[in-house]
């Protein structure tokens, strides 16, 4: 039977492969297992952030020939006292009962810089989802707990080259946009709205339409989608559990406390890994209290929320290397999101 293995492991740049490589040069981390790595890295997040394509690339060369079987997703952003750090998912063969947390991966096709922000996207990401699915073993759509997704963003060639008209011409618009559509993607893949539901949401604007289990971050280093999927299966064996909860909005951390309580972090079991995303509400408020996370010219909201939920999640579980991303379009309520948490029996 498959069983999951992860490792968190801290850098001290984007391009510190150090760790990752300690871990091999000691046997405690096999290449010929390693299907994804996920990686929060200290860049600003936006359209210029380099620090993500530049991670990528450094852990393409440590992990050689072996790099084509992995995919990597890296999110931009580590405001606050969010630590970078970046998290391995491998599957390794054994014996025992389950269920157990289970990995499925894939990559879609690169879309064209026209269908970004678009149903086409929609469909796009839907059909991966489905096919990561029944890759990693999962009965359906309700044993899934988190939903990964790298998505791609506009730069100003690819709007310049794109055949159709694009969906907008602001580049740093086109990162919500992207994130939106691949969100509507995960949720119509898991069958949290129906087709006729995605094709008549207005991507970034009805967010009372929303996935309570996609976590997308866009970025500059491709035009396809990465996707890791999580979920809990009796055909998988191991320590490892996921949960899951959705924040209703920025300091929501009873219900995540809820999703650990469940996973009996503490007692039976100890916490391995967070992911989460963050957004700025666009009421303008929290609980009633006025924000000023959208009025700052000079700093997106994005990085704000990052830091702003980071601080709230690092005090609830004593961690500060926690995946949290921001950009939260159709990602959890507006003003909140959703959040996924690994244990493994202690």
């Amino acid at each position: 039977m498959p069983r999951a293995r992860i490792h968190r492991i801290p850098t001290t740049g984007p391009d510190d492969t150090s760790g990752l490589r300690a871990l091999i040069d000691a046997g405690d981390l096999d290449l010929g297992k390693l299907v994804a790595i996920i990686g929060k890295t200290e860049g600003n997040g936006c359209v210029n952030d380099f620090t993500r394509g530049f991670a990528v690339s450094a852990l393409t060369q440590e992990l050689g020939e072996n790099a084509t079987m992995v995919s990597m997703v890296m999110s931009g952003g580590t405001e606050g006292g969010l630590s970078p750090h970046i998290v391995t998912f491998e599957v390794l063969d054994d014996n025992g009962p389950g269920p157990a947390m289970a990995i499925g991966t894939g990559l879609s096709d690169d879309i064209d810089p026209h269908e970004l922000g678009t149903f086409a996207q929609i469909e796009c990401v839907a059909e991966t989802v489905s096919a990561a699915i029944k890759l990693a073993g999962l009965s359906g759509p309700a044993d899934v707990h988190f939903v990964q997704v790298k998505c791609p963003l506009l730069t100003a060639d690819r709007i310049a080259a794109a055949r159709d008209p694009v969906a907008t011409t602001d580049t740093l618009r086109s990162m919500g946009l992207s994130r939106g559509a691949s969100a509507l993607g995960v949720a119509l893949a898991l069958g949290e709205i129906d087709r006729s539901t995605a094709k008549a949401t207005r991507i970034g604007s009805d967010l009372d339409i929303w996935s309570g289990r996609a976590s997308t971050s866009s970025g500059i280093e491709l035009m396809g989608h990465e996707i890791v999927i999580l979920g809990m299966s009796h055909n998988w064996t191991g320590p490892l559990r996921v949960d899951h909860a959705v924040m209703n909005d920025a300091i929501d951390t009873a219900s995540v406390a809820q999703a650990l309580d469940r996973l009996d972090v503490g007692k039976q079991n100890k916490l391995r890994a967070v992911f989460a995303k963050a957004e700025a509400s666009t009421n303008g408020a929290i609980r009633g209290q006025r924000h000023t996370m959208l009025n700052d010219s000079d700093i997106s909201s994005t990085r704000h929320a990052r830091a702003f939920v980071g601080g709230a999640l690092a005090g609830l579980t004593g961690d500060c290397d926690l995946y949290v991303s921001g950009g939260a379009e159709h990602q959890g309520p507006d003003g909140g999101g959703p959040a996924a948490l690994i244990a493994e029996r202690i």
